[in-house]
């Protein structure tokens, strides 16, 4: 189903990943009516970079999967919406896709987990598939889920957020990790420049550490970026593409979601809108 579909993904459990946001500035949008049941998971975690994620961290990361088989991450924004990456999909039809919530892991147990089928796959009309431009999806769910200690929305960015260089940004998946060292951060000019002048847009967000190391990768595609504003978890991006993994002055580069809030809006027919925070 996916692009970026591979064997190389972490049954084990629910991996973090720190990565520092290379053009982030900003303010967060006022929320609407439903702003209380996101970006708050309601279980105490503790935050630890690069290793298996508590159980109830990030309630809002869902495993996309075909026959059984996980192939993108995304994310829950509302009780029946899901926020992933177009290039997941090589086409807009949804059978055979499940959606899973609420999973720890990949395999064994998972007590707390739900599933839903899709059924609409809406990719942005301007995605561009040779550059990535415009690499944003949803996914409406057959029928709405219940809000939990395990099932949560996340808040997204409003449209007019920015944020400021250095922001602690964190990326969750099931996906491989890189290993390396160094905390630098490269300026956007100095990403462009890495990945070819012009190949990095404004609809796009580099974050990761310029030496390598930390960085998302293999199986996390379509997953969300989020970084914690007044006491939430608000998504500023969605795990688009990279050089390699986690490779020195090659950062990830995420679709910036608050690029798309009033795409995002129009296309959400259910009575429940997407939640933005300031």
């Amino acid at each position: 189903m996916g692009q970026h579909r591979t064997p190389g993904v972490s049954a084990n459990g629910l991996v973090l990943t720190h990565v520092w946001a290379v053009i982030l500035c900003g303010v967060w949008a006022r929320s609407g009516p439903y702003q209380f049941f996101c970006g708050q998971p309601k279980l105490n975690t503790r935050i630890v970079g690069g290793q298996v994620a508590p159980v109830g961290s990030w309630p809002w990361q869902v495993s996309l999967q075909t026959s059984g088989s996980h192939f993108c991450g995304g994310s829950l924004i509302n009780s029946q919406w899901v926020l992933t990456a177009a290039h997941c999909f090589p086409t807009s039809t949804p059978t055979g896709l499940t959606v899973n919530l609420g999973r720890q892991s990949l395999r064994g147990s998972n007590p707390n987990a739900v599933s839903r089928t899709v059924t609409q796959i809406i990719k942005h009309p301007n995605y561009n598939s040779g550059t990535n431009d415009n690499d944003i999806c949803l996914l409406r769910l057959s029928s709405p889920v219940t809000f939990n200690n395990y099932i949560s929305p996340v808040c997204l960015a409003a449209s007019d957020s920015i944020f400021y260089s250095g922001v602690n940004s964190w990326v969750t998946g099931w996906g491989d990790i890189g290993s390396g060292g160094g905390k630098q951060t490269a300026s956007p000019k100095q990403c462009n420049c890495n990945y070819g002048v012009g190949r990095i847009t404004d609809n796009m967000i580099c974050a990761g550490l310029s030496a390598g190391g930390k960085d998302s990768c293999q199986g996390d595609s379509g997953g969300p970026m989020v970084s914690k504003q007044i006491g939430r978890w608000i998504q500023a991006g969605i795990v688009s593409f990279r050089e390699g993994c986690a490779r020195p002055n090659l950062p990830g580069v995420y679709t910036r979601v608050s690029k798309y809030q009033t795409w995002i809006t129009s296309q959400i027919t259910s009575n429940r809108p997407v939640i933005s925070v300031l």
